[in-house]
Protein backbone atom coordinates (compact mmCIF):
# COMPACT_ATOMS: atom_id res chain seq x y z
CA UNK A 1 0.00 0.00 0.00
CA UNK A 2 2.54 2.64 1.17
CA UNK A 3 5.85 3.27 -1.71
CA UNK A 4 8.99 2.45 -0.63
CA UNK A 5 9.79 6.06 0.06
CA UNK A 6 6.84 6.67 2.24
CA UNK A 7 8.74 3.38 4.43
CA UNK A 8 11.68 4.81 4.65
CA UNK A 9 10.49 8.13 5.54
CA UNK A 10 8.97 6.99 8.38
CA UNK A 11 11.40 4.87 10.27
CA UNK A 12 14.38 8.01 9.10
CA UNK A 13 11.81 10.45 11.18
CA UNK A 14 10.60 8.08 14.27
CA UNK A 15 14.72 7.23 14.16
CA UNK A 16 15.24 10.79 14.04
CA UNK A 17 13.01 11.61 17.12
CA UNK A 18 14.80 8.65 18.82
CA UNK A 19 18.27 9.34 17.92
CA UNK A 20 18.80 13.37 17.34
CA UNK A 21 17.68 16.51 19.64
CA UNK A 22 17.92 20.11 18.89
CA UNK A 23 21.69 20.14 20.27
CA UNK A 24 22.72 16.70 18.51
CA UNK A 25 21.75 16.47 15.01
CA UNK A 26 21.97 13.09 12.34
CA UNK A 27 23.05 13.28 8.72
CA UNK A 28 21.71 11.31 6.23
CA UNK A 29 24.39 8.94 5.81
CA UNK A 30 24.47 7.91 9.57
CA UNK A 31 20.39 7.52 9.43
CA UNK A 32 20.96 5.74 5.96
CA UNK A 33 23.76 3.16 7.55
CA UNK A 34 21.23 2.07 10.68
CA UNK A 35 18.63 1.75 8.81
CA UNK A 36 20.17 0.08 5.81
CA UNK A 37 18.65 2.77 2.85
CA UNK A 38 20.20 3.67 0.25
CA UNK A 39 21.75 6.94 1.08
CA UNK A 40 21.84 9.23 -1.78
CA UNK A 41 17.86 7.96 -1.88
CA UNK A 42 17.14 8.83 1.92
CA UNK A 43 18.98 12.31 1.17
CA UNK A 44 16.33 13.32 -1.39
CA UNK A 45 13.34 12.02 1.16
CA UNK A 46 15.06 14.06 3.85
CA UNK A 47 15.30 16.97 2.00
CA UNK A 48 11.22 16.62 0.78
CA UNK A 49 10.23 16.15 4.31
CA UNK A 50 12.84 19.27 5.49
CA UNK A 51 11.29 21.66 2.68
CA UNK A 52 7.64 20.68 4.20
CA UNK A 53 7.99 21.43 7.61
CA UNK A 54 8.13 17.34 8.82
CA UNK A 55 11.41 17.61 10.24
CA UNK A 56 14.33 20.32 10.69
CA UNK A 57 18.00 20.67 9.08
CA UNK A 58 20.60 22.63 9.11
CA UNK A 59 23.77 22.65 7.31
CA UNK A 60 27.31 22.87 7.97
CA UNK A 61 29.67 20.83 10.16
CA UNK A 62 27.73 20.30 13.22
CA UNK A 63 24.43 20.35 10.90
CA UNK A 64 22.21 17.43 10.27
CA UNK A 65 18.18 16.69 10.96
CA UNK A 66 16.16 17.02 14.31
CA UNK A 67 13.14 17.45 15.44
CA UNK A 68 11.68 20.69 16.58
CA UNK A 69 8.44 20.65 19.18
CA UNK A 70 6.46 21.03 16.32
CA UNK A 71 8.22 18.52 14.06
CA UNK A 72 7.14 16.10 16.88
CA UNK A 73 3.43 16.93 16.75
CA UNK A 74 3.41 16.38 13.05
CA UNK A 75 1.03 12.99 12.51
CA UNK A 76 2.41 9.90 10.96
CA UNK A 77 -0.06 10.67 7.74
CA UNK A 78 2.09 13.96 7.36
CA UNK A 79 4.65 12.07 6.29
CA UNK A 80 2.76 9.80 3.72
CA UNK A 81 1.05 12.91 2.59
CA UNK A 82 4.11 14.60 2.16
CA UNK A 83 6.06 11.86 0.31
CA UNK A 84 3.15 9.59 -1.34
CA UNK A 85 0.49 12.62 -1.45
CA UNK A 86 -3.21 11.12 0.44
CA UNK A 87 -3.94 10.22 -2.85
CA UNK A 88 -2.43 6.85 -1.72
CA UNK A 89 -5.22 5.80 0.12
CA UNK A 90 -7.33 6.20 -2.77
CA UNK A 91 -5.71 3.48 -4.47
CA UNK A 92 -6.90 0.23 -4.80
CA UNK A 93 -5.47 -2.74 -2.08
CA UNK A 94 -3.95 -4.71 -5.03
CA UNK A 95 -3.59 -1.69 -7.75
CA UNK A 96 -6.14 -2.35 -10.10
CA UNK A 97 -7.26 1.26 -11.99
CA UNK A 98 -10.81 0.23 -12.48
CA UNK A 99 -11.75 -0.92 -8.70
CA UNK A 100 -14.26 1.30 -7.15
CA UNK A 101 -17.37 1.17 -4.81
CA UNK A 102 -19.42 -0.03 -8.26
CA UNK A 103 -17.04 -2.39 -9.33
CA UNK A 104 -14.92 -3.85 -6.55
CA UNK A 105 -12.00 -5.89 -6.29
CA UNK A 106 -11.73 -8.98 -3.79
CA UNK A 107 -10.31 -6.97 -1.26
CA UNK A 108 -12.65 -3.78 -1.70
CA UNK A 109 -15.13 -4.30 0.75
CA UNK A 110 -12.46 -5.51 3.43
CA UNK A 111 -10.24 -3.15 2.93
CA UNK A 112 -12.57 -0.16 3.02
CA UNK A 113 -13.77 -1.35 5.93
CA UNK A 114 -10.78 -0.26 7.50
CA UNK A 115 -9.49 2.53 5.48
CA UNK A 116 -11.41 5.14 7.77
CA UNK A 117 -10.20 3.74 10.88
CA UNK A 118 -6.49 3.38 9.44
CA UNK A 119 -6.31 6.98 8.39
CA UNK A 120 -8.00 8.30 11.58
CA UNK A 121 -5.19 6.74 13.03
CA UNK A 122 -2.26 7.86 11.18
CA UNK A 123 -3.74 11.19 11.19
CA UNK A 124 -3.84 11.87 14.83
CA UNK A 125 -0.89 9.54 16.13
CA UNK A 126 1.87 12.19 16.25
CA UNK A 127 5.50 10.91 15.43
CA UNK A 128 6.68 11.88 19.07
CA UNK A 129 3.93 8.80 20.16
CA UNK A 130 4.61 6.65 17.56
CA UNK A 131 8.66 6.72 18.01
CA UNK A 132 7.52 6.51 22.18
CA UNK A 133 5.36 3.32 21.38
CA UNK A 134 8.58 2.16 19.45
CA UNK A 135 11.10 2.33 22.37
CA UNK A 136 8.67 0.09 24.29
CA UNK A 137 8.24 -2.59 22.18
CA UNK A 138 11.50 -2.38 20.86
CA UNK A 139 14.67 -1.57 22.27
CA UNK A 140 16.49 0.34 19.48
CA UNK A 141 15.57 0.81 15.60
CA UNK A 142 18.56 -1.55 15.02
CA UNK A 143 17.07 -4.89 16.55
CA UNK A 144 13.96 -3.78 14.30
CA UNK A 145 15.80 -3.21 11.28
CA UNK A 146 17.85 -6.62 11.91
CA UNK A 147 15.32 -8.80 12.28
CA UNK A 148 13.90 -8.10 8.67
Amino acid sequence: MLSKSSKYAIQAVLHIACAASNKKKIGSKEIANVLNIPAPFLAKTLQELSKNRIISSIKGPNGGFYLTKSNQEKSIFDIINCIDGEHKFEECFLGYSKCSDDNPCVVHDLYTTYEKSLLLTLKNKTIIEMARENKRNVNTFENLISHE
